[in-house]
């Protein structure tokens, strides 16, 4: 009887890699046996066409998407792969890696490098400069780059010897900070967040409606008529917008609560806490040598209190002893300063900082805690706070509430967009405390928010108008941001936008 030999052990090459490595790579990348890919949805993010122009015609020959975990990453990798397949681009010629999902690269040095070589030599049968010669590219697909050690360096050997396209994803801003400097010139980055409000739109009910703000044209946001514009265009689009805002308000932002729509809250909470909450401070949390000096149950308490306190300025008073009561230790404020940024690392929170006008003598005021996004909090504390004014109207009790986490939303919302200077403004003497500050080029615009049913025109504006009289801050204008879309307030400076419509310019 002739023995059986496996088809992908034929080539004597093929031993470079250990063989559950290089089967596991051959599973996850079935175009390469003319198979198709596992279904996906329909439905692409906002980022889709950025990152295909990015991976054809951009600048730098590398791309990194960094976003926190389970906001579509990965399956824009994938959705990608299969329009370049549509396209005609041979099946060999795209590679892909998920770096969280191989237990068996462990023990190999450079593994972005090893797999590469391996790949040239058993799918391509050529390397990549011989086949760049054909004006056939390759593409390298690197997903959660950040679990390796020293990946900046490894993308860096590829594209610099190699005529190669790569795009990668990382769920660690740290870990991806850290290896820019070395790519400086090489890579372009891209940041991908919870769903857009137009995204919720566009999955819960299919409507697809181009966006007022598409690109990052910072110098619109000090032009009182593209705000006047804005608002126009969300009453126009007011039904599809209050729909989404309330699906929003309801479940969140993650692409999974609206893909699943007819799940209960309480199974999309079990999941967000398992695969985006835990999934952090278990497996993100222990990477890398100091991960393993990392207390998991710290972490833990960290979390709860950024939760407790979004959209808010609790600091070292509030954190040291809570956390000290709860775990009963004696843990100081730097160790939970170094949480927090971690925290933040992983894109689940954004500590916004105070303007840098408005440090103090006797040191820095505390960070603002903006969460990534609100269903968290609910799934964490087991606590839901609606933030539609219908929700509210039968909520009163929770408006306080409310407020903050529309700050949150807000603040979250406002760091996330590239290049933009997004602090807040400390109250001191008597100069009042400003929600928010944007600095466009010299100019800074402040912003309020005033999240309640009825809204005193001079009261609720005071810290608006204050900064606005101050010629030294060069204000042109100030946004108010309320719960409602009709509100009017008598300084022509100030414009009022409610955040459903704020939110929708994106």
């Amino acid at each position: 009887m002739t023995k059986s030999v496996h088809p992908f052990n034929q080539n004597p090459l093929f031993g470079q890699l250990p063989i559950e490595l290089s089967e596991n790579i051959l599973s996850l990348n079935p175009w390469w046996r003319n198979e198709p890919l596992p279904d996906l949805p329909e439905f692409h993010r906002w980022a889709f066409k950025r990152l295909k122009h990015l991976l054809d015609k951009g600048m730098t020959p590398a791309t990194v998407l960094r976003g926190p975990r389970r906001v579509g990453k990965t399956i824009l990798l994938k959705q990608i792969i299969k329009e370049l397949l549509a396209e005609g681009v041979p099946s060999g010629h795209i590679l892909y890696v998920p770096f969280d999902e191989l237990p068996s690269l462990k023990g190999i040095l450079e593994p972005a490098l090893a797999i590469s070589r391996w790949y040239e030599k058993e799918i391509l049968k050529a390397s990549f400069n011989s086949i760049a010669k054909d004006a056939r590219p390759v593409y390298l697909f690197f997903d959660e780059v950040q679990n390796l050690d020293a990946w900046a360096p490894q993308i860096k050997n590829l594209v610099d010897n190699h005529p190669v396209r790569a795009l990668s994803t990382g769920s660690s801003s740290l870990r991806i900070e850290a290896g820019r400097d070395s790519l400086a010139g090489r890579i372009t980055t891209v940041d991908l967040g919870p769903l857009f409000l137009r995204e919720i739109a566009e999955l819960r009910s299919g409507v697809s409606i181009n966006p007022f703000w598409a690109d990052n044209g910072l110098d619109r946001l000090a032009d009182r008529d593209f705000w006047l514009q804005a608002k126009e265009r969300a009453k126009q689009e007011k039904d599809p917008r209050a729909q989404s805002f309330a699906a929003f308000s309801e479940r969140g932002a993650y692409p999974i609560a609206h893909e699943k729509a007819d799940n209960p809250w309480p199974e999309v909470a079990d999941y967000l806490n398992e695969t985006v909450i835990q999934r952090a401070i278990r497996h993100d949390l222990r990477m890398g040598a100091r991960g393993l000096k990392r207390d998991e149950k710290l972490l833990e308490e960290v979390f709860r209190l950024c939760c407790r306190y979004a959209g808010q300025t609790p600091g070292q008073g509030v954190f040291v002893p809570e956390i000290n009561q709860a775990l009963g230790g004696n843990i100081g404020w730097n160790r939970i300063l170094n949480y927090l940024r971690f925290l933040d690392g992983t894109l689940l929170i954004r500590l916004v900082q105070p303007s840098e006008s408005r440090l103090k003598k006797k040191g820095k005021s505390p960070a603002k805690i903006c969460l990534c996004d609100h269903a968290l909090r609910a799934s964490w504390l087991q606590e839901i706070v609606p933030l539609d004014p219908e929700g509210l109207s039968k909520n009163p009790h929770l408006s306080d509430l409310a407020g903050h986490l529309a700050e949150s939303v807000l603040g979250y919302f406002l760091a996330s967009i590239p290049s933009l200077d997004a602090a807040y403004f400390p109250a001191r003497a008597a100069e009042p405390e400003v929600d928010f500050v944007l600095t466009v080029g010299t100019k800074r615009i402040p912003v309020e928010v005033k999240y309640r049913k009825h809204i005193d025109s001079h009261q609720d504006t005071l810290g608006l108008r204050a900064f606005l009289e101050k010629s030294v801050y060069n204000a042109p204008l100030g946004i108010l941001v309320t719960l409602e879309d009709d509100v009017t307030v008598l300084d022509p400076r100030i414009i009022p936008v409610s955040l459903s419509s704020l939110l929708w310019l994106k």
